[in-house]
């Protein structure tokens, strides 16, 4: 529960519904498939291999439990990638593949960090789930799916927009002081709860809109 970000989660497995459902063909069975393949490399693999890296939720959680809980996911999902390549279309492979690199890649923060923008984090988790499922679909991309595409990467863009001040506040700052000071004169004083109260509630709101 500490780990997964619940909210967060299910906003960005969203994605793997819009994917599905904006295609002019949905068959449950394919999106159960992909869905399931997500669930286990963002809800799981993604956050674990987050956490490893500088311990941003400061959890106890051994190093060892992470790993395997990343690995055994990320097999996972692979396998279920696998299968789908097998059942559905074998143009889903190179899909498979993307989605690995970019967990870990993401998370790991290989090459300097290279993968771990905000313009990446946008594609990463909300262009990539949209395009695979929509993919997975009809393999082809519609224009549906376009317009799903564009909108995934603005709405995530607008997540980390929001998140990255909130994690800041949240996370790393002690305290923040400061005096907000009105054209009239009047005056209110700053800290951090009063910064990151609207960035939280622009947050929550989004994600159950999301849902």
């Amino acid at each position: 529960m500490t780990l997964h970000h619940i909210p967060y989660t299910a906003w960005h497995l969203v994605y793997v519904v819009l994917g599905a459902t904006i295609s002019s063909i949905f068959d449950r069975g394919r999106f159960a498939i992909v869905f399931f393949a997500f669930a286990l490399a963002v809800g799981v693999a993604a956050h674990a291999l987050d956490e490893l890296k500088g311990r941003p939720l400061r959890t106890r959680i051994p190093d060892g439990a992470l790993w395997a809980m990343a690995v055994v996911s990320l097999i996972g999902a692979s396998g279920v990638g696998a299968y789908a390549a097998a059942t559905i279309t074998v143009t889903i492979v190179p899909s498979i593949a993307a989605g690995v690199f970019l967990v870990l890649a993401y998370n790991l923060e290989w090459f300097g960090g290279q993968f771990h923008t905000d313009r990446q984090f946008a594609v990463a988790w909300g262009v990539f789930p949209v395009l695979t499922t929509h993919w997975g679909m009809v393999s082809r991309i519609e224009p549906a799916g376009i317009a799903a595409t564009a909108a995934a990467y603005a709405l995530t863009g607008a997540q980390r927009a929001l998140s990255t001040p909130a994690r800041e506040l949240r996370r790393r700052t002690r305290e923040v002081t400061g005096t907000l000071t009105r054209h009239d004169g009047s005056q209110s004083p700053l800290d951090a709860r009063r910064l990151g109260a609207p960035l939280e509630a622009a947050l929550r709101a989004l994600s159950w809109a999301m849902i």
